[in-house]
């Protein structure tokens, strides 16, 4: 791919899958050097967590705890979309997978077990 400026080209921009589904938004990335030395984007950091520890302070402290402690494996750390899966760069980030290969942030998962699903007739939106 070409050249990629991070905070204009991939921060805050939607993710979709290959459908054309949304998955989030880019919350981070994270960044890998290569054999040469030279810094590239290894993968896209979506959610609640990767967002909390981006923004700092006290409000993104309690976010990505938050995100942490709904998560089922707090160790693994904030959801990582492989760039390699990224198939095109244009108004949103286009991945070349369909979103049910990809993990759901557990703060939306959580909200949406407890909060959302006891809302009388929200199981039949659809």
């Amino acid at each position: 791919m070409a050249d990629v400026l991070i905070g204009f080209d991939l921060l805050d921009r939607q993710i979709l899958d290959r459908d054309g589904e949304p998955v989030g938004k880019v919350d981070d990335v994270e960044l890998a050097l290569g054999e040469d030395g030279t810094p590239y984007v290894a993968a896209l950091l979506v959610g609640q967590q990767a967002l909390g520890d981006r923004i700092g302070g006290g409000f993104g402290r309690w976010l990505a705890g938050t995100a942490r402690r709904l998560a089922p494996d707090p160790a693994r750390g904030p959801i990582r979309i492989p760039y390699d899966l990224v198939a095109e760069l244009n108004s949103a980030v286009n991945l070349s997978v369909s979103r049910e290969l990809l993990p759901d942030p557990p703060l939306e998962t959580w909200l949406r077990d407890h909060l959302i699903a006891r809302i009388p007739g929200a199981r039949d939106a659809g």
